[in-house]
């Protein structure tokens, strides 16, 4: 049997010193419980500090309704956390902490200095300044009696207490600390894992032309995505081509749409003429080609849609590059323009689940109390952050589940009121 590593017992132990496990050990800790914060990381909140890279996309400026728009899944789980504590409580409580905050496009919050590392830091603080210590160890197993939680195991030896918290989050960034161990010790305790895919990540494509136009951004474009035919994503941004295929932040937000490569085919349209309508488009079109009619094609098609995009478009046209402008037909035309409007992408499948921002998947909602964030097997232990089965779009809305579970999860344990 293994020893305990301290002789006195925890009220809670927490299990990942992330966003969620942060906030809530800042809010436990508070209440006056005797916390305990297990993280084997040097620094408490690694994945927090290089978040948004490293500026942290705190929280997202909009009211819960909205928010819920921005979950792909079932969102209702979320109501109750939200309702206590919303995205605008959540700036409350970094501004009247001491960090400053400000809002940019899309109501993305983000610290003021621009340093995610101010969030991580003011979270480890707050924590400290309220009694919670930290353990550098890794949880292996929860241990229960006939009350529930009593103890967590690690290869320190063992902890007891009378509650724990997993914020272990999911399979992204590994090398944070979040490396699906959360996963194994709930399936233990008899949770369901909802499968687990990369969400939020890069995507993957056949089309040569990706590799060769490896690093060439595009920005104020129209991205759809469609799923069987079926349009299932549309948003005005920017995006990057791969050796791969594409990422960017549109991509990343694309993917979360995309949940089922297994059984769905999808696809990718880019609009790189958001500005001109179909008929404008052509009318352009034209008027470039009166202007340059000794010119051949190719030696054209650069001012149309700069130098890069240029023999691409042309290759998937048809259309001979020698032709003068002068002699492309209506066919060739509506072919060119087509693909300006529609620039097609095709998708083989997601990156890696660690190049992944987000995991989607783990465990199972239904199995958990939203009110309180206890599972409804085991008292004593709780949930917050990517180890459930959470996640929504970019632009805050991750981070913002984060801190809402876990400032739950922290105002619910052991509260009998």
């Amino acid at each position: 049997m293994q020893n305990d590593y301290y002789s006195t017992t925890y009220d809670v132990v927490v299990i990942g010193g992330g966003a969620a496990g942060l906030m809530c050990a800042v809010h436990a800790s508070g209440r006056g419980l005797k916390t305990a914060i297990l993280d084997t990381n040097r620094q408490l909140g690694r994945k927090v500090r290089i978040t948004g890279k490293g500026r942290c996309n705190l929280s997202n400026s909009c009211d819960i309704r909205e928010f819920m728009n921005n979950i792909p899944g079932d969102g209702r789980f979320l109501y109750s956390a939200l309702n206590r504590l919303s995205p605008a409580d959540t700036v409350a409580f970094f501004e009247n902490s001491g960090l400053p905050t400000k809002v940019e496009r899309g109501n993305r919050v983000f610290p003021v200095s621009d340093n995610a590392n101010d969030v991580a830091d003011l979270l480890a603080r707050l924590c400290r300044e309220n009694g919670a210590e930290v353990i550098k160890a890794r949880a292996d197993r929860i241990d229960t009696d006939s009350e529930g939680v009593c103890a967590v195991h690690t290869e320190l030896g063992r902890i007891r207490c009378r509650a724990a918290v997993l914020c272990t989050g999911g399979l992204s960034y590994p090398l944070t600390g979040s490396d699906g161990s959360g996963y194994t010790i709930a399936a233990h305790l008899g949770h369901t894992i909802v499968p687990l895919h990369p969400s939020l990540v890069p995507l993957e494509s056949d089309d040569p032309f990706c590799a060769e136009l490896q690093g060439f951004s595009l920005k104020n474009v129209l991205l759809r995505a469609y799923e069987d035919g079926k349009l299932i994503y549309r948003e005005l941004g920017e995006m990057l081509f791969t050796h791969f295929g594409v990422s960017g932040p549109l991509v990343l937000s694309a993917s979360a749409h995309m949940r089922d490569f297994e059984n769905k085919t999808y696809r990718l349209e880019i609009d790189l003429k958001t500005a001109l309508d179909e008929e404008k488009l052509d009318a352009k079109l034209l008027r470039i080609f009166s202007d340059n009619s000794n010119k051949t094609l190719k030696n054209v098609m650069p001012e149309i849609i700069g130098r890069s995009l240029a023999p691409v478009i042309l290759s998937m046209s048809g259309a001979d590059g020698d032709t003068p402008v002068n002699s492309v037909t209506h066919e060739e035309r509506t072919r060119i323009r087509t693909l300006l409007k529609a620039f097609p992408i095709s998708v083989s499948g997601p990156r890696p689940v660690d190049e992944a921002i987000v995991t989607s998947g783990g465990v199972s909602t239904k199995e958990v109390n939203p009110r309180t964030m206890e599972s409804k097997f085991v008292p004593g232990l709780y949930f917050a952050g990517e180890v459930l089965d959470l996640d929504a779009y970019t632009g805050g809305f991750n981070l913002q589940i984060a801190w809402s579970t876990g400032y739950l999860a922290g105002m619910s344990v052991l509260n009998n009121s």
